[in-house]
């Protein structure tokens, strides 16, 4: 039995959740989200308890158990999503770099001889901050925000991949809470042979 599984989700009073057969639709003042549920997990919604419990209906099958936490955890991440929502601080190192949005893309310069361009996914906001970098030291900071954790998180990933931190001065993209270990450099003696 999945720890995480056996626990149940609760509902929120301004979120409204239905089901029909296998798919589970949450609704809340932030938007609408909706899932698939695997056949091999049962969800059941207790209205009057304001709960939902996931069942496994094959609790010895080890792809069971691992699916029963998974969808448990997608199904909280969906109420926490349409009730509160998520966001993905984010900070950008390096002299010359900036960050724009422009015509529902992300447009960055990060040191190619090109600005690179991302499509920004229905559903997720982009708030910039503080929008080129002073120096090496004061970073341009911005803020992804969106009711889906998975396309959130996944969006946030495909961003920091086009300038990954490097460890030796720390220019790139990275996540605001990110530590990146800096390695010191080639040190140059002055002595004679």
């Amino acid at each position: 039995m999945s720890r995480i599984g056996k626990k149940p989700v609760i509902i929120p009073k301004a979120v409204k959740v239905e089901q029909k057969g296998r798919s589970v639709k949450i609704t809340g003042p932030l938007g609408s989200l909706q899932l698939d549920c695997h056949p091999r997990i049962k969800v059941k919604i207790d209205d009057s308890e304001g709960k939902i419990l996931v069942e496994n209906k094959q609790p010895q099958n080890r792809q069971c158990k691992q699916l029963h936490g998974t969808m448990r955890a997608l199904i909280a991440n969906m109420i926490t999503g349409v009730s509160k929502g998520f966001e993905k601080k984010m900070e950008l190192y390096g002299t010359g770099y900036n960050i724009k949005e422009q015509g529902g893309k992300v447009v960055l310069q990060v040191g190619f001889c090109h600005p690179v361009e991302r499509v920004i996914p229905k559903g997720i906001k982009v708030n910039i901050d503080v929008a080129a970098t002073r120096g090496n030291d004061v970073p341009a900071r911005f803020m992804f925000s969106g009711t889906d954790k998975c396309l959130l998180g996944q969006f946030a990933a495909e961003i920091r991949k086009i300038r990954p931190p490097e460890p030796y001065k720390g220019k790139g993209i990275r996540y605001a809470d990110e530590h990146v270990r800096r390695k010191v450099g080639k040190a140059f003696t002055s002595g004679t042979v």
